[in-house]
């Protein structure tokens, strides 16, 4: 068979093979309900309006495992609407929706302060959400607030945080040890909110916990009040987030707490760390928490300064393993090194070096927290970036062999069963593999750079750019893309989009002197560069997945069947 024909046989068995796995893909589609689109899509009662600010309060009935509360909501129309959804989840139950006036309103293109009146605002609770009549049609730039009551018991989490609600536990003495993890679940599990990510509050949150005197009360944040209720044996702890924050994130923390402090003298100055852990276990956290400070050091050499000097940083004991909530991070790892004690890298010992939730939650604060993807479908934003970053503090602390080893041995945890990407607009989550394919995806795209400047450039840009701010996968590939000299498009979708790890075929030629490759079990266009020769040798693909030919020895030889440790690809010789 002579080259032309292999070539259009490779061409054509590479392109049936992505169009049968695409139609298997979309074959396989789940079912998605009413609800899921509800709550996972802009529709008209959610996108004329923009939240500003939260003010919550919660009063937990620990016995019962109930809750009460109260939630102001500051918006802003973005264009014109009287109909809010808001979300709140069955069987939590609305009593009344209040409002005490708009604080602007727009008149003649200017904005006017309005006096204090209270309206009574009809609603319809139904299907997890809440529709509330305003009592006037709202105009762009008018900035109002509405109020909402509510009571119930909420869902309880049955394996948190991967199964979230409310988690009512006690610690070993026998004393309440409460808290709250809903990512995916969404917010509106406890209270009533925009449940969706692509809107946070623009001015932050404040939350109120209003627990019996002998506990105490954490949230995200700074505390600004702690006040003893009149009367009662009830104290409220309230905390204020000054920055944006995702409404899954805004968390309570009850429990018997002690706490200790630190200072970072950081990038952007003073940072105020806070550590609070169940009595029994301070000397224990005030060990294992040493690695704080040089992971923070770490991160910000790495992704640029922490996002949220303002709040400070806190890691909290938590009744469960741990999650990335904004400046309250949940730890429950049992001060112990690795995930739970275990090595997630395999047998490389490099996982058993450090504290896998301290790492890997506080990396989320870069991503996750302070980029944030719109659509729950983009997850891999969140989770591909901080579970990078477990390889970038190895190879911070013990270098790129290190870091190229624990990175590697992620794989073992990768399924290939769908695609990292979800579905859009029906709050729907991708492939687990977000997590340990999307880290080797960008560990193969920093090596495809081969410049290790521009690749921590590269990350400080993005965390820059899109400073405290919601994207799309779109915006963080266009700018990949832009700022790595290579347009990566092509290498995105395939990790991104497909399930198929991509096999590099090489041919030695019959005289020995030279090799060429091809790539096969890929999409159309597969053109990811490889490194040879001490990252000398560059090897540059077409749009067919062809490359150029280099010269052959045993070393080269060697360090091509060994590509596959540092890119996610497999290898394989072709015979003459």
């Amino acid at each position: 068979m002579n080259k032309k024909i292999i070539t259009i046989s490779l061409i054509l068995l590479c392109y049936i093979s992505f169009t049968t796995l695409h139609a298997q893909l979309l074959t396989n589609k789940p079912t998605f309900t009413h609800a899921d689109t509800l709550r996972g899509s802009l529709n008209e009662n959610r996108s004329w309006w923009n939240v500003l600010y939260y003010d919550i309060t919660v009063t937990p009935d620990i016995i019962n495992k109930e809750i009460s509360g109260a939630v102001t909501i500051n918006a802003t129309a973005i264009s014109k609407g009287n109909i809010l959804q808001l979300d709140l989840q069955q069987p939590l139950i609305v009593d009344k929706i209040i409002s005490k006036g708009n604080y602007f309103k727009v008149v003649n293109g200017m904005k006017e302060s309005l006096p204090t009146i209270q309206h009574n605002y009809q609603f319809q609770q139904k299907e997890n959400i809440v529709l509330v009549t305003l009592n006037e049609t709202k105009q762009i730039g008018d900035i109002f607030s509405i109020t909402i009551y509510y009571h119930g018991k909420p869902k309880e989490a049955k394996t948190p945080p991967w199964d979230g609600g409310w988690i009512w536990k006690k610690d070993y003495q026998g004393n309440p040890f409460v808290s709250v993890a809903v990512q995916g679940l969404g917010a509106s599990a406890w209270f009533p909110c925009k449940d969706h990510q692509s809107d946070e509050p623009d001015n932050g949150a404040t939350l109120k916990i209003v627990v019996p005197d002998s506990l105490v009360a954490i949230g995200n944040g700074k505390l600004i009040e702690l006040k003893k209720l009149t009367n009662t044996n009830l104290t409220a702890y309230t905390w204020r987030v000054k920055n944006p924050i995702n409404s899954y994130c805004i968390i309570p923390y009850i429990g018997k707490y002690k706490n200790f402090t630190d200072t970072l003298i950081g990038m952007k100055g003073e940072l105020s760390i806070n550590f609070w852990v169940l009595e029994e276990n301070v000397n224990k956290a005030k060990e294992q928490f040493k690695q704080v400070k040089p992971m923070l050091h770490a991160f910000e050499y790495w992704f640029g300064a922490y996002p949220f000097y303002e709040d400070g940083y806190q890691l909290i004991e938590a009744p469960h393993l741990g999650m990335e909530h904004q400046s309250a991070i949940a730890y429950g790892n049992n001060f112990k090194n690795g995930y739970l004690g275990t090595d997630r890298s395999g047998n490389t010992g490099w996982g058993l070096k450090w504290d896998f939730i301290i790492i890997h939650e506080s990396g989320h604060e870069w991503f996750g927290n302070n980029i944030t993807a719109k659509d729950i479908a983009d997850m891999w934003i969140h989770e591909s970036f901080t579970t990078y970053s477990e390889t970038l503090y190895t190879e911070y602390f013990f270098g790129k062999q290190a870091a190229n080893e624990y990175n590697y041995g992620q794989r073992k945890n990768i399924r290939n069963d769908k695609p990292i990407i979800g579905y859009y607009g029906v709050n729907n989550e991708g492939s687990s593999d977000m997590y340990d394919k999307g880290s080797n995806m960008i560990h193969t795209i920093r090596h495809a750079i081969n410049n290790d400047k521009k690749f921590r450039n590269l990350l400080h840009g993005l965390t820059k750019k899109f400073y405290h701010k919601t994207v799309t996968t779109k915006q963080i590939e266009n700018y990949i893309n832009s700022k790595a000299g290579f347009n990566f498009q092509k290498v995105l979708d395939q990790y991104l989009r497909t399930t198929q790890i991509p096999t590099l075929n090489y041919r030695i030629a019959a005289d020995n002197k030279t090799i060429s490759f091809q790539y096969t079990n890929c999409i159309k266009g597969f053109n990811l560069p490889l490194w040879l020769n001490n990252n000398t040798t560059k090897i540059i693909f077409d749009e067919n997945g062809k490359s150029n030919t280099i010269q052959a020895n045993q070393t080269i030889i060697k360090e091509i069947e060994n590509l596959s440790k540092l890119y996610y690809i497999t290898v394989e010789k072709v015979n003459r």
